[in-house]
């Protein structure tokens, strides 16, 4: 008899790291369209934490219930990632099969912290790197992703200066590999700590934010990736060269509504929405792991039952990269 529970890491409600529990939950069907992964690894990122602790940028509280829950957790299991092993198909599944290895962004319906988790075919899943573990290649993807929608967005390609605040972050060490490797001069803004990192990265040039402010000292950019939820169009317009974009991967209530009205306004790009990434985008990340020219950035790793040490963790925002979930 096929075994239809699984275990899983689900919050019951808002809180701290220790709303967080490991459970026997039911196992997911796969639809006709989907492919069920025998999840082996996933992340624990800046996105769970907010979704488990409710702890939103400013203004976006009335917004919170609607996306996240009122007064529990509309998705309980977490984990926007999953490497794994496909396990079983639904009928109209034709570019997976069974025992294939691959990597899913599963977004904003969550479910990676747990054993099993499901993925329509034609969203953000793909096979994953040959040269790399699942621990490894999970790390690809959220930050992957996301860095992928936002440059996509603003089309960076060669040529351009590109500064990422935040770098050191899942987002912001993606978006530093991905504009170099597409010709950009990068400019990092993180802590002294994490100037190696970046550097290691491909960054060009690196901004110690305890010592510098990067809006005020008169050098402009084609985009600016803003992965930390301070640099505001306001701040920073005047960094930002005629025609470019501010990329706000992270921005409170006020950012979100003036976007559209500073874009018309200034003629630069300024959004709050990456384009769409397909799993033929996530491919190309791959491919790039897979030739040794974009690397995973892991700082710590976690196994399943240590999920509440790693919420804790993640919850201090001092993570480097990506902070690993261990399920299988």
């Amino acid at each position: 008899m096929e075994d239809t529970r699984m275990r899983a890491a689900v919050a019951r409600r808002f809180g701290g790291p220790e709303v967080v529990h490991v459970v026997q939950a039911l196992k997911p069907t796969p639809k006709r369209d989907e492919v069920l992964i025998r999840v082996h690894a996933s992340t624990v990122s800046i996105a769970d934490h907010r979704s488990r602790s409710r702890d939103l940028p400013k203004g976006l509280g009335f917004y919170g219930p609607i996306a996240l829950g009122v007064f529990r957790l509309r998705r309980p299991i977490l984990g926007m990632d999953a490497a794994g092993i496909v396990e079983a198909v639904g009928d109209e599944v034709t570019r997976f099969a069974p025992g294939d290895e691959v990597i899913a962004m599963l977004g904003a319906k969550f479910g990676g912290h747990a054993e099993y988790a499901c993925i329509a075919e034609t969203e953000a899943v793909t096979r994953k790197p040959a040269n790399m573990t699942m621990e490894e290649a999970v790390t690809l993807v959220f930050g992957g992703h996301t860095a992928l929608a936002f440059l996509n967005r603003a089309g960076v390609g060669p040529g351009d200066e590109v500064l990422v605040n935040g770098a050191s972050g899942a987002v912001g060490s993606a978006a530093v590999q991905l504009a170099k490797l597409r010709g950009a001069t990068v400019t990092a803004v993180c802590s002294a700590a994490n100037a190696d990192l970046v550097r290691s990265l491909g960054a060009d040039h690196v901004i110690d934010y305890r010592v510098e402010d990067f809006a005020s000292n008169g050098k402009t950019y084609d985009a600016i990736v803003e992965c930390v939820g301070n640099a505001a169009f306001d701040r920073v317009e005047h960094s930002i060269k005629p025609g470019g974009a501010l990329l706000m991967v992270v921005t409170d209530l006020a950012g979100l509504l003036s976007a559209s009205r500073n874009s018309k306004r200034s003629g630069k790009l300024v959004t709050v929405a990456g384009a769409p990434v397909s799993g033929e985008d996530l491919a190309s990340i791959v491919h790039l792991a897979e030739t040794g020219e974009y690397r995973a950035v892991t700082d710590r790793v976690f196994d399943l039952d240590e999920i509440v040490e790693a919420h804790r963790y993640v919850d201090t925002g001092r993570k480097k990269g990506n902070v690993v979930l261990r399920i299988a």
